[in-house]
């Protein structure tokens, strides 16, 4: 009786353990998301204007799906959306 109360306790630590961990992950992982969303959206401005400025027509707009790329992908989605821009150019 008393062997499976012990297995209990030590399975009921392993959980909370895990459970801890998992959380402390995704928190660090949606964090992370954010961070890369935000500093790609004051890049996409700062690139926006800096082209602008030497008189190229293209512009990538801030809104919820340039949001996601660059929060999912990161510098590589903003490559792709200027890439896409610059097609278009073409």
């Amino acid at each position: 009786m008393k062997g499976n109360v012990v297995v209990l306790l030590i399975v009921a630590i392993c959980l909370i353990v895990l459970v801890a961990g998992a959380v402390r992950r995704k928190t660090e992982w949606l964090l992370n998301m954010l961070l890369r969303a935000v500093l790609g959206m004051v890049a996409v401005y700062f690139i926006n204007n800096f082209l602008a400025g030497r008189g190229i027509e293209i512009c990538v707009g801030i809104n919820a799906i340039t949001f996601l790329t660059s929060a999912i992908l990161g510098f590589p989605g903003l490559a792709a959306l200027y890439g896409l821009g610059f097609y278009n150019l073409l």
